[in-house]
């Protein structure tokens, strides 16, 4: 967890609402592979609380992929947020939205990164 970025996280699964799995473990590391973990997981319509991964089942369920940095928009949050989506369809969710959560946009990257579906920006507030 984040001093900085996990409020974020908690910021917008506030605004959408549902079940937060925080630091969500999507690849266990191997000799092959590195680990992967997503800074927040949501399921939609699901109880509003943080959960742990192990009490949540995602099949079949609604979910958004959230992938947090405490700065600008760049293509390093992009690729995580892009390939995160593709790594949760190991858990066969009914649906998969990826968020890019920012502190600020980017006029060049953001309408790229949107023009995949179920990619979306988000800009934090300074205040959170």
């Amino acid at each position: 967890m984040s001093k900085r970025e996990t409020p974020m996280t908690r910021w917008y699964w506030e605004q959408v609402g549902g079940t937060l799995i925080e630091e969500f473990l999507a690849v266990r590391q191997s000799v092959n592979t590195g680990y992967r973990r997503i800074d927040g997981i949501i399921v939609r319509g699901g109880e509003h609380r943080i959960a742990k991964a192990d009490e949540v089942d995602l099949t079949d369920k609604d979910i958004i992929v959230v992938q947090t940095k405490d700065g600008r928009l760049g293509m390093y949050l992009i690729g995580q947020a892009y390939f995160s989506a593709h790594l949760m369809m190991r858990f066969s969710p009914r649906t998969i939205q990826s968020v890019a959560l920012c502190r600020k946009s980017d006029a060049v990257l953001s309408p790229i990164f949107e023009s995949y579906p179920n990619m979306k920006v988000v800009v934090c507030p300074r205040d959170v």
